[in-house]
C-alpha cells in the first residue's frame, strides 16, 4: 500500500493509510530462541547519535544470550563455513562467534570521537538519528516493535523485489527515513549472516550476489 516514486522520497507524504504490518504471530514468533534473544536487545541503546552508550551488565548478558542463541543456527554454521574457507575468519566456532561479538556490537564513535555512541548492531538493526534524519535502521523485526509500540510511521513502499526485499519511507518520531531496505519475514541470524558475509567479503564497496534467482546488493 502507498507506492512512492523515487522522485517523491523527499516529500515526506504519508500514503499508507494503515501499518506497514497488520498481524504477526507474536506467541509464535517471539518464542523461537534467536527472536526472543533478538527482542530483548531493541530497547538497550539511545538512538540519538554523540550521546555515549554505557552497557549495563544485564545488556551485556543479553549480547552474550543473543550471540549463544544464533551460533548453532544453520545460517551461522554456513557462513562460518564459508568465510573460513576463503581465509577470512577462524575456524575456530569460538573464536569466530567472539569475532561476530566484536564486530557488531563493539561500540565506536559515530560523532567524530565525542563519544562512544554506536556500535555496527544499533546502526544497522535498529537505526539511529543523525544529522536530522533517521540512519541505518534495516531489520523488519524492528520496524514491526516500533510501529507497533506508535514509535514509526509507515508511510509507503518505493519497492518490493523477490527475496523479500522491501524499500520502505518511515518516520521516527520528527525524523525521516527517506528511503531504507530491509529482508522481511526472516530471522535475525538471517540478517546478521547477510550483512556480515557483506562486509568481510567486500568492504566498503557494494556487495553484489545472487539470492534464490534474484540479483541482490547490499551497501
Amino acid at each position: 500500500q502507498g507506492q512512492i516514486s523515487q522522485s517523491a522520497v523527499s516529500q515526506h507524504r504519508d500514503l499508507a493509510s494503515s501499518n506497514l504490518f497488520t498481524y504477526v504471530d507474536e506467541a509464535e514468533l517471539f518464542n523461537r530462541s534467536t527472536f526472543a534473544a533478538y527482542v530483548a536487545l531493541v530497547d538497550n541503546y539511545v538512538a540519538k547519535t554523540g550521546r555515549k552508550e554505557v552497557m549495563t551488565s544485564s545488556e551485556n548478558a543479553e549480547i552474550d544470550a543473543f550471540i549463544t542463541a544464533i551460533q548453532n543456527t544453520d545460517v551461522i554454521i554456513r557462513l562460518h563455513e564459508f568465510l573460513s574457507y576463503k581465509g577470512l575468519a577462524s575456524t575456530d566456532l569460538s573464536t569466530f562467534t567472539a569475532y561476530l561479538r566484536e564486530m557488531w556490537f563493539g561500540l565506536y564513535s559515530r560523532s567524530k570521537g565525542a563519544a562512544m555512541d554506536s556500535s555496527g548492531f544499533e546502526h544497522v538493526f535498529l537505526g539511529e538519528f543523525k544529522g536530522g534524519k533517521v540512519s541505518g535502521f534495516h531489520n523488519w523485526i524492528t520496524m514491526y516493535l516500533r510501529e507497533k509500540d506508535g514509535e514509526t510511521n509507515y508511510y509507503g513502499y518505493i519497492w518490493d523485489k523477490q527475496p523479500a526485499i522491501l524499500a520502505v519511507q518511515l518516520r521516527w518520531g520528527s525524523l525521516y527515513k527517506n528511503l531504507g531496505s530491509m529482508f522481511y519475514g526472516v530471522s535475525p541470524e538471517f540478517d546478521l549472516a547477510m550483512f556480515t558475509m557483506c562486509y568481510v567479503t567486500t568492504p566498503d564497496i557494494l556487495c553484489r550476489f545472487n539470492m534464490a534467482g534474484a540479483s541482490v546488493a547490499i551497501q
